[in-house]
Formats: C-alpha cells, structure tokens, sequence
C-alpha cells in the first residue's frame, strides 16, 4: 500500500508498506530509504500505464498525437520503504480520488499516481488557441488508494463555484487541472479575436477557459503562464 504526503511543499513523499506499484514522471526520483537491501526498482514504460498491451499502444499513440505524451517510469516496490521525487523544485500538490471521481490535469503537471488511478487522455475542444488547449490527461479513482500528485510553478490559486455557481474563466495556459463533484465539466473555450489581432493591439488575452455556474468545478491555477498561445501580426 503507497501513501502520499508532501515535504516543504517541494518533495512527493511516498511510504510504502508491502508490495506496490507506483507511476512517475520519468527522472523525478531523488532519494530512497529502507532497511536492508535495496528493495525496490525502476522501468521506463515505452507505451503507457494501461493494463493491456493493445490499451496501452492505443493510449500511447492518442497523447503522441495530442501533444498530451508523458514520460513515465513504473517503480516496483517489493517491501517497507519511503521514497522521494520531485521536479525542478516545483510546488507540489496530493490528491486523494474516490472511487469515480476525475481529476483533468495537463500531462506536465503530473508527478505521480498509483496503480489505483486509470490514466487516459480525452479531448475537450477544437480550435483552442492554446498550447494545451485541444486534449487534457485525465485520471479516475479505481480503487481505494487512488493518490495523484500534480506539479505546479509556484504557489497555486484555487477557484471554485461549487457553492457560489459563479462563472470561472482561467487562461489555459496557467491552468493546472479541475475536479467536480458531479461528472466531468470541461471548459467552454471562450475567444476574443477582432481586428485590433492584426495590427499587433491584442490585448495578450484572447482566449480562456470558461466554467459557467451551472456547471460546478473546482480549477487549479498556477502563477505562471506556459509559452504558448498565438501572436497575430502584421510588420
């Protein structure tokens, strides 16, 4: 059994009591610690987390094409230990999902999840003006220790209108992953494009997710802004 927990907000910490499987971004792990011999290991997965080799093929060639591709390595446990894994020092951010429930979180932004979170990637618009805007990876409670830890730069914000049923709209390119109570509610993609685009006047925002208040979510957003998006012009 895997347990997450967070050290100085920097560092994943995983315990692990048994045998386990955990998924990471591939070169996250920093340090180990256990009695005896070493008594866990690493593996590149070429393909994906999926259970089958067709699945995880399929799945595979989606996020190629979807710019959604993460690099994961599998760390098999094979006794009592805790190990550690970070990313750059990015903030890092632990969840914990029901059995059901889906976090929709940009492939970046993952660390790590265990063997109890179905790893798949959906597409939630066309035409988005984003550099992450067209498909999201989403991961979805399949057992009682679903863990996901998500990246972020920075320290994030939390917006909700589960109770307010107030309107959210994020850039998407500071936008990190949202949850709902009810369902999966992907954003409206909301553009503001006009003539002043085509003589460099673009006010830097012309386009942004939309969560309306008929639609309850709760988003995560970053302080920093990926390099993306789209710059219309002329010299």
């Amino acid at each position: 059994m895997l347990t997450f927990e967070t050290v100085n907000e920097l560092t994943l910490k995983v315990t692990c009591t048994g045998s386990d499987v955990l998924f990471t971004k591939a070169g996250s792990f920093i340090a180990g610690d256990n009695a005896g011999g070493k008594n866990y290991k690493f593996e590149k997965l070429l393909l994906g987390p999926q259970n089958t080799f067709a699945q995880a093929a399929l799945g595979s060639l989606i996020r190629r094409v979807t710019g959604e591709n993460l690099p994961l390595m599998k760390v098999m446990f094979s006794g009592d230990s805790v190990t550690y894994y970070a990313n750059y020092g990015q903030h890092v951010i632990i969840y914990k999902l029901a059995v059901g429930e889906t976090i929709s979180v940009e492939s970046e932004n993952i660390l790590a999840f265990t063997q109890d979170c179905e790893y798949n990637v959906r597409f939630i618009g066309c035409g988005v003006l984003s550099q992450k805007g067209l498909a999201t990876s989403t991961l979805t409670g399949s057992g009682s220790n679903a863990y996901v830890a998500v990246l972020t730069n920075g320290n994030p914000i939390v917006l909700s209108n589960i109770q307010s049923r107030n309107t959210i709209s994020v850039d998407p390119d500071a936008v990190i992953c949202w949850m709902s109570p009810s369902g999966v509610h992907d954003p409206q993609v909301k553009t503001d494009l006009s003539w002043k685009n085509l003589i460099g006047q673009a006010s830097g925002e012309s386009y942004a997710f939309e969560w309306s208040g008929n639609q309850p979510v709760s988003v995560i957003v970053q302080p920093s802004e990926r390099r993306g998006g789209i710059s219309i012009g002329i010299d």
